[in-house]
């Protein structure tokens, strides 16, 4: 018995399953032998088997699932199992194979030997299928990309992952045996003990942010997310998975820290503009009074008639510069929401006759004509007249600024079909250049034609005021303009804010 040769051949052929051997090619995977129960499976010759890649025996759906199953049989070079195959291609039913690497010398494949499994109540199945399903649980648990612990009901570290090690530094010889709680900041003991206690007692799942030490004494932010597994005997274990969250919560402390210098400056601000309010505005009324004084000589002669051109310089000067401040207090105070509506009925037809009066004595440009067209029964609209006034001057006065002369500036008041009210500015001045539009809407932008010297200049606040205005009434605020013919202006008014006119009917 003892020298007695072994045909290995004979063995191969006899066996009570399908068996075949697959040699690797390049990308294809060739059979190099078979059984005869093996050609049964493929339902073909052993000429249209032998050297033949699996892609001409078998369906394409089979392939792929064939395919991936021996790769990963080489990747891993260990014994794996692939389930059923979708179809069969012949008689013989196989529910499943088992797929072992055969090495040389070298500790390399050279053949991956394929047996299929002879039944589905086999036990080593079940036991070969529960191996594979460690190993895959066990791989899923190495590759992923958060960290991963398993610990005991005694607090103990069993098992880490090498993402864990990665993130905060520890090795294994660190961490094994070890109470989790010696990676957790002090100040989360007592919760971090509490809820384990309660995850292990209901197996409930859990989540929520930990401190944890890092390695190099560093401290790390965590999203952590717990699951109680019990097995058999009464074993309990904990996993969880921590995501590390550091550089986002320093990113949300810069936000917080940034917020809370956004609102200290804003309080300075509205401290300062109110400062600005009472110590300005009060020395510019008294210096506009005086010098109006002076300039009718109230109580006398100034004598040179150069002093009542410098007077009336002064008066100039003064009422601009309050016009500024009251430009750059009404514009914080409409950014920081602090302007309410005083609504009524407003009758446009008056409005705008006395802003087109207004204005004209501001005509610091000879020869221009400042007209309004308004329709007959114009309905009222229900604004804030204070404001709705401002958004006319300040439209009329910005026309005036940038009007030739002998130029003409129309204010119209165009109800629209569709029930809106449209209030509409229209100059014939220098216009603005298309690609700077957007800036001549912008708080302080302002476009100035440089070959043209203004003697009115202002703070870049009368059409970004006007728009704010606008909105505030729940309008839309629409400019166009064409450099070297001029801008218009149009504010357009919703229709739940135009009232219809009412009429009364004499009785007969």
């Amino acid at each position: 018995m003892a020298g007695r040769p072994v045909n290995h051949r004979a063995l191969f052929q006899q066996m009570p399953v399908a068996r075949f051997l697959i040699e690797r090619s390049g990308d294809n995977f060739i059979v190099c032998e078979t059984n005869d129960l093996a050609l049964r499976f493929f339902d073909n010759t052993r000429e249209n088997v032998i050297d033949h890649p699996i892609e001409d025996l078998l369906s394409e759906i089979n392939v792929q699932r064939m395919r991936e199953s021996l790769q990963v049989c080489i990747d891993k070079k260990t014994t794996i199992t692939i389930p059923p195959l979708p179809s069969f291609p012949g008689n013989l039913k196989v529910p499943g194979f088992w797929v072992n690497p055969i090495f040389d010398d070298n500790n390399e494949i050279v053949w991956l030997d394929v047996i299929a499994q002879p039944s589905a109540t086999d036990s080593s199945i079940v036991e070969r299928e529960r191996d594979d399903a460690l190993l895959l649980l066990t791989s899923i648990f190495d590759v992923s990309e958060v960290g991963l612990l398993v610990f005991d009901r005694h607090r103990r570290i069993v098992k880490v992952n090498d993402s864990f090690e990665r993130i905060y530094g520890w090795d294994r010889k660190d961490t094994l045996g070890k109470d989790f709680l010696q990676f957790v900041t002090s100040d989360e003991h007592q919760l971090a003990q509490s809820n384990f206690e309660g995850f292990i007692q209901t197996g409930e799942r859990s989540s929520g942010e930990v401190k944890v030490h890092c390695k190099d004494g560093s401290i790390a932010n965590a999203l952590y997310t717990t699951a109680t597994l019990k097995l058999s005997h009464g074993r309990h274990f904990q996993v969880t998975t921590l995501i590390d969250i550091t550089k986002r919560k320093q990113m949300e402390f810069s936000l917080r820290m940034a917020k809370e210098q956004a609102d200290a400056a804003n309080q300075a601000k509205s401290v300062f503009l109110a400062n600005m309010s009472h110590e300005l505005r009060t020395p510019l009324n008294a210096i506009i009074g005086f010098s109006e004084m002076m300039i009718k000589e109230t109580f006398g002669s100034l004598g040179h008639g150069k002093y009542k051109e410098y007077m009336g310089d002064v008066h100039l000067s003064a009422r601009h510069l309050l016009e500024i401040i009251n430009e750059v207090l009404d514009m914080s105070k409409i950014e920081a929401g602090r302007v309410e509506l005083d609504e009524q009925d407003v009758d446009i037809e008056h409005l705008v006759n006395s802003v087109v009066r207004i204005t004209s004595t501001r005509n610091y440009s000879s020869d221009l004509t400042i007209e309004a067209i308004i329709p007959e029964d114009v309905p009222k609209l229900y604004a804030d007249p204070r404001l709705l006034r401002q958004i006319l001057i300040n439209l009329t006065t910005n026309a005036i600024k940038y009007s030739e002369n002998g130029g003409t500036i129309t204010v119209e008041v165009a109800p629209q079909t569709s029930g809106e009210m449209e209030l509409i500015v229209t100059d014939q001045g220098v216009g603005i250049p298309a690609d700077r539009i957007q800036e001549a809407m912008e708080p302080f932008g302002q476009v100035n034609d440089p070959t043209k010297a203004t003697a009115y200049q202002g703070t870049g606040l009368g059409l970004p005021l006007a728009k704010a205005m606008v909105e505030l009434h729940g309008g839309q605020f629409k400019l166009r303009s064409t450099e070297g013919k001029g801008t218009t202006v149009t504010a357009i008014f919703p229709k739940e804010r135009v009232k219809a006119v009412s009429r009364q009917v004499k009785s007969l």
